[in-house]
């Protein structure tokens, strides 16, 4: 079951578009999900699709195609690294290799504390940037060194 506050946040999504349109709103309906549980399960897609009047297979269509979402518990702080070629050729290869060795995870996994989750991702756009990743979907950090990647580490485990 969708929760009050991510229901109101549907309902308020759904103004953007046309009545018979609802399911222009799922991309936003499967990312409140996330920043209120963390990760999207299948009951959650289910819930979303009830929701907007949808295929429960649609839902899972839209979550499975997207990056940005987690289908399963990524720990408190998901960083997502692009791996598409701009990264690839500007060292997206060593900043996964350093935040494996750093995080002592590998790919697709969570540090045993749940702080930290590593993901790969899709490009992010911001090629002149590269290498690069996000946090958590929201924060882009980009030109990355191992030296910056420390820095930022020890930030986010800070909070």
């Amino acid at each position: 079951m969708l929760s009050a506050n991510i229901q109101e946040q549907i309902n308020r999504e759904l103004k953007k578009y046309p009545v018979d349109q609802k399911q222009s709103a799922v991309m936003s309906a499967l990312r409140f999900v996330q920043d209120e549980k963390g990760w999207i399960s299948t009951d959650d897609m289910s819930d979303v699709a009830d929701f907007l009047g949808m295929a429960n297979m649609a839902v899972l269509e839209v979550a499975t195609f997207y990056h940005m979402y987690n289908l399963k518990p990524m720990g408190k702080t998901t960083i997502t690294v692009c791996t598409n070629l701009s990264c690839t050729l500007c060292g997206a290869e060593d900043t996964v290799a350093h935040l494996k060795t750093r995080l002592g995870i590998g790919l697709g996994e969570v540090t045993a504390d749940g702080k930290f989750g590593l993901r790969e991702g899709e490009c992010m756009g911001a090629c002149k940037d590269a290498p690069l990743f996000t946090i958590n979907n929201k924060r882009l950090c980009g030109r990355l060194s191992n030296e910056k990647i420390d820095q930022i580490l020890a930030e986010l485990d800070k909070s």
